[in-house]
């Protein structure tokens, strides 16, 4: 089997303010899959996540929209090149009207902030060392 690619479904609340707040932390839409309804939010050039208006969402699926702040119904992991560069996201998410979600960890070999969208899903933003975890 070969994935070419993945794509999140999120719901949302304002298709607007999510955009600014993706587009505010340096992120882009693709046009061809953004519209009154949806926002395709390009994480790399084979991850993108379609944020989804509440209501169009539910065509989807039957099952409720669970409230992330009861619950997480996923936690979405983005890795960069630097702790600098978790750093430097997680801040200006804060800034750009997301939360604090934990605290921030340090392994050594790998580093993380994480933080709430504006709908408050949860996202962690962090480095690894590509060597990975020191051998036992």
């Amino acid at each position: 089997m070969a994935v070419i690619g993945l794509f999140v479904n999120l719901p949302i609340k304002d298709l607007e303010k999510t955009i600014a707040f993706w587009t505010g932390l340096g992120f882009s839409f693709d046009p061809k899959f953004t519209n009154k309804d949806a926002g395709c939010l390009i994480i790399s050039t084979s991850v993108q996540a379609m944020l989804l208006t509440e209501p169009f969402f539910t065509g989807f699926s039957k099952k409720p929209i669970p409230d992330p702040l009861k619950g997480n119904e996923a936690i979405l992991a983005l890795s960069v090149d630097s702790r600098q560069e978790a750093d430097t996201i997680a801040d200006k998410a804060l800034t750009l009207g997301g939360s604090k979600a934990n605290e921030s960890y340090d392994h050594g070999f790998m580093y993380g902030r994480s933080f709430l969208d504006p709908d408050s899903h949860m996202w962690e933003v962090f480095w690894m060392d590509p060597k990975g975890p020191p051998a036992p």
